[in-house]
């Protein structure tokens, strides 16, 4: 059933609208956001462009990258090894991160910490959250130089924050007469923790870290040439810039995406193991 909202004009009539204020904002951003597209494209410079031509090249390279994957430059052993380098790198990150971001969200959960300590720490990692990832591994790229520690601390970073953010909101939803049941026990703040809100948010905590694994295997390809880090991102980056090996490629982006769907799987496999409830739906 549709919202509706009342509006009222300076003459003092009232006019009823349908739809709630947000969906009015969204339907007008994208109306805007098409109509600079299509403005965009009119200022494009076409001069030479031959559409046909174009058209036909792009098919062609398609066609070669992913109808004709081979390795030319680095065999298969390689492959896997380099593909392990991206997912250790991710891994890494990761589980450094998770840890981290568990005690810095006891921290910052509004029923676990003084009020000062939450915000303190919520501004912090929002600041640290508000840059993209991959302008924080530029930034150790920069401060640390080139390879796979720039890439770590980069995605460790933005790790902390996102979980971080995830963990504290798993903590603060756990059921007040848990904490009022450890505490009439004489229960100390470290047993309520470990007693109460572990077992109650343990399932959520598993699932946001695979979830942030998932989203630091992409980082990490993407930063295996940008930061120097190596891995299957650093073949790909030579792949298409150096040797303009379009085979190559094709068969390097089929093993990325058969590791994604892999990684998709376990992901789903785990939901159904710890959320049997919610997967049912």
């Amino acid at each position: 059933m549709e919202a509706t909202y009342i509006k009222r004009k300076k003459d003092g009539r009232i006019h009823i609208m349908s739809g709630n204020k947000g969906d009015i904002v969204l339907k007008w951003t994208i109306i805007i956001l098409a109509i600079l597209t299509v403005v965009a494209f009119l200022f494009f410079n076409y001069a030479g462009l031959e559409l046909g031509s174009a058209i036909r090249e792009t098919a062609y390279n398609l066609k070669v990258m992913f109808l004709e994957p081979t390795l030319n430059h680095f065999d298969l052993g390689e492959a896997f090894y380099q593909i392990g380098i991206t997912l250790g790198l991710a891994f890494l990150a990761t589980i450094i991160g998770a840890v981290i971001a568990f005690f810095l969200s006891l921290m910052t959960a509004a029923n676990l910490a003084p009020v000062w300590v939450s915000r303190t720490v919520r501004v912090f990692v929002a600041i640290i959250r508000a840059v993209p990832t991959v302008l924080w591994v530029l930034i150790f790229a920069i401060a640390a130089g080139l390879g796979s520690e720039a890439a770590i601390l980069g995605m460790l970073f933005h790790s902390i924050a996102y979980l971080v953010k995830a963990f504290s909101e798993a903590f603060e939803e756990v059921d007040k007469g848990i904490f009022e049941a450890l505490r009439s026990t004489g229960a100390n703040w470290w047993h309520i923790v470990k007693s109460g809100v572990l077992p109650s948010t343990f399932t959520y905590l598993l699932s946001w870290t695979f979830l942030r694994f998932e989203i630091n295997f992409g980082v990490a390809v993407a930063m295996g040439a940008a930061a120097g880090a190596g891995g299957i991102g650093f073949e790909l980056f030579m792949a298409s810039s150096f040797y303009f090996d379009l085979r190559e490629v094709g068969f390097i982006t089929y093993s990325i995406l058969i590791i994604a769907f892999l990684l998709e799987v376990i992901s789903t496999r785990l939901k159904k193991r710890y959320f049997p409830a919610t997967t049912t739906k």
